[in-house]
């Protein structure tokens, strides 16, 4: 929205600051991060006062949850949508397509978890959410829609096409099976984060630094003279994304201030489906599906562990990990849980630093 005070400016004044994506994007971050910190804890004694039990633990789950984390409120994730989406609204240029397909997949998302987080609440009983298989569909749904948009959105050359990191010029031609392969990447995305959201601060910092990271290659795809120079992939208009980007970061660095261990609040499958949606639009939107793969690997482990755990178990009766996600299973083993959550945050950083040099090796 700030973006059109540029038409004020004589090219040499304050107003040409808006122009440039970094400067807005610095704007993006503070504001939303000014955001979580005002409405933070007026959000928290909001959910406390309407969540008489806080959110329902799993009995099958680490026994020390039912203890420790016992009435916390959660759907903290909202502060981190309205903090994304004040920054997005405010500091992003709103003709552009790319920012209205993110922002309306994270809101969607958010949408659909808040719908499921409600119902576990107000039932008290952590498996009285949305059916699995009608959170799936609509998921899906939104996926698709997203995914066409994007196609359009696209250059013709880019268009229904799969980008391979680290070769400069291996692009595979899906056509209109681009559609299920890119909703793919989103319904994924999301559920890998919510499978990850187990532990206090466990998935917030994963999602910043690939927010982070997939910002920065935004910026960078968006650039015809960096892609030119980095031979990667030129794809109009996706800069404007680095905006949502920081507004990510920022948001959710006002969450883990109150998500810090121990916890105040949790995200619920408000945020986490939000967040993880984010991610995979992105993703879809800058041509580098793949290598979101490699920046969000820990939720790719993550997302294995149980469906690994859940096949064998079907075939054999016995387990391959003493509890999945696999966070819970180092719980089991006796890691303490900051210790379970700064070394996957660490593997987090060094997934993404692999995934930026994606853009150099080629």
């Amino acid at each position: 929205m700030l973006y059109w005070l540029t038409e004020l400016s004589d090219g040499g004044d304050f107003f040409n600051l808006f122009r440039y994506i970094t400067f807005r994007a610095g704007a993006a971050f503070f504001t939303a991060l000014i955001f979580g910190f005002i409405f933070g804890r007026p959000l928290i004694n909001l959910l406390k006062r309407r969540q008489k039990h806080g959110q329902p633990i799993r009995a099958d789950g680490p026994e020390g949850h039912l203890e420790t984390k016992a009435g916390t409120p959660t759907m903290g994730g909202a502060l981190i949508l309205g903090a994304v989406t004040a920054a997005t609204l405010l500091w992003a240029r709103l003709d552009n397509g790319f920012v209205w397909v993110v922002l309306g997949v994270t809101l969607s998302y958010g949408l659909i978890g808040f719908v499921d987080d409600y119902s576990k609440i107000t039932k008290n009983d952590n498996y009285s959410g949305l059916s699995g298989k009608l959170r799936l569909l609509l998921e899906t749904l939104i996926a698709l829609a997203a995914v066409y948009v994007v196609m359009q959105l696209h250059p013709d050359e880019l268009s229904g096409q799969l980008a391979f990191p680290f070769f400069k010029d291996l692009l595979v031609g899906l056509g209109w099976f681009f559609l299920p392969a890119g909703a793919f990447v989103l319904v994924g995305a999301a559920n890998s984060v919510n499978l990850t959201d187990g532990l206090d601060g466990l998935a917030i910092m994963p999602v910043m630094i690939a927010a982070a990271t997939l910002g920065a290659i935004a910026y960078a795809v968006g650039r015809v003279d960096v892609t030119e120079y980095l031979e990667v992939h030129y794809v109009p208009g996706t800069g404007e994304l680095l905006i949502f980007a920081a507004g990510l970061i920022g948001g959710g660095l006002g969450f883990l201030w109150y998500n810090a261990p121990p916890a105040a609040v949790f995200m619920g499958d408000t945020g986490s489906l939000a967040l993880g949606g984010a991610l995979g639009s992105i993703a879809v939107a800058i041509k580098h599906e793949i290598v979101l793969g490699i920046v969000g690997g820990l939720f790719v482990v993550e997302a294995l562990s149980v469906i690994i755990q859940v096949l064998y178990f079907r075939r054999t009766g016995k387990r391959v990990f003493l509890m999945a996600p696999i966070h819970h299973h180092f719980e089991k083993r006796g890691w303490a849980e900051p210790q379970i959550v700064i070394r996957f945050w660490i593997i987090s950083l060094v997934l993404a630093l692999i995934g930026l040099a994606t853009l150099k090796i080629r």
